[in-house]
């Protein structure tokens, strides 16, 4: 297959596991025998990420961000600088297998493919901590909390409601077509899930590969450098944008209530105080919601006309073979 790879790796003081982990990468590039490039984006490190680099790997391309703006923000400026025909999304946390590239290279003979995500197991290695995600609608909120793998070791085709952001094989012609990530969601948080529903929405499938696997240690940066709390704040806030950004018109302003009444005002009650500021935020974001919506629509309008969420909930589960899944 002739495919090249861009490989967009995201960092922020992440000095050890680049010296972990990097090998493994460049071990699983060489062996998918891809022409292939590596983009490493510093988040404004306070470490000696950079310095390391530079001395170790000069071939890899470096950017340098002086402010640290997250990680949507960081893997755009890698996409837009990104020169070949696929772009592998990586954390610099993740260790790939040797053959991970191998299993995923083959889904892209379909032209229809937006992007394929190996298993991720855990620090352990025995755990899957992401595997296929299945959408289901609990209420107003679209919910992926169910993963699926296959029953065997046979190789079939399993979709998936989104790709990790921390390892994932994506066409590049696409990704750009979509604009990247959406910046809406820095710092980090729900940009992975609105970039696959982009993509379903527009009529590109993603896929998810038993047989490639990677090892994540797991949120390094989110748990070393942001408080618990705030962890909190960002995800309920980014839950409420990805809503807001995708719900239907017709059902936009009863979710809008229910987001008040039904999430808000019970955490509330309960002395989560913490939701004012994920439910404050959300609502200074509504010209950059807008915006948001505008350019999906308008992007569906020239492409295949208009997908909803439920539409695009039901054509993942229509593709899943239940028979053939163990539900985890």
């Amino acid at each position: 297959m002739n495919f090249s790879i861009s490989v967009v790796l995201p960092n922020f003081n992440g000095k050890d596991l680049l010296a972990k982990y990097l090998p493994f990468t460049i071990q699983a590039l060489n062996n998918s025998k891809c022409k292939y490039e590596i983009i490493l984006v510093d988040d404004a490190s306070q470490d000696d990420s950079v310095s390391f680099i530079r001395k170790n790997y000069p071939e890899i391309i470096l950017i340098t961000n002086p402010k640290n703006k997250g990680f949507s923000y960081s893997c755009n400026q890698g996409i837009m600088t990104a020169r070949h025909d696929l772009v592998l999304l990586l954390n610099s946390d993740v260790k790939l297998a040797p053959d991970y590239l191998e299993k995923l290279l083959p889904y892209f003979k379909d032209t229809n493919t937006f992007g394929v995500m190996g298993k991720m197991l855990d620090k352990s290695e025995n755990k899957i901590e992401v595997a296929a995600k299945i959408p289901r609608f609990n209420g107003y909120k679209l919910k992926s909390d169910q993963q699926a793998c296959p029953k065997n070791a046979q190789h079939i085709k399993i979709p998936t409601t989104f790709l990790s952001g921390a390892n994932c094989l994506i066409d590049r012609k696409k990704l750009l077509k979509l604009e990247g990530f959406d910046e809406i969601y820095s710092p980090f948080y729900s940009e992975d899930l609105d970039l696959s529903i982009r993509a379903w929405k527009l009529g590109w499938a993603s896929y998810y590969e038993h047989q490639a696997s990677c090892i994540h240690l797991g949120s390094h940066t989110t748990k070393n450098f942001f408080q618990k709390i705030k962890v909190k704040e960002i995800y309920f806030r980014n839950r409420m944008l990805f809503h807001a950004i995708h719900m239907d018109r017709q059902d936009l302003k009863r979710w809008r209530r229910y987001l008040f009444w039904g999430e808000v005002l019970p955490k509330l009650l309960l002395g989560q105080f913490w939701i004012l500021k994920s439910y404050s935020s959300f609502k200074d974001h509504k010209y950059e919601i807008r915006n948001s919506r505008r350019k999906i629509r308008n992007l569906m309008m020239s492409n295949s006309g208009r997908k909803s969420i439920a539409e695009v909930t039901a054509t993942i589960q229509g593709l899943l073979n239940y028979k053939e899944l163990t539900v985890l």
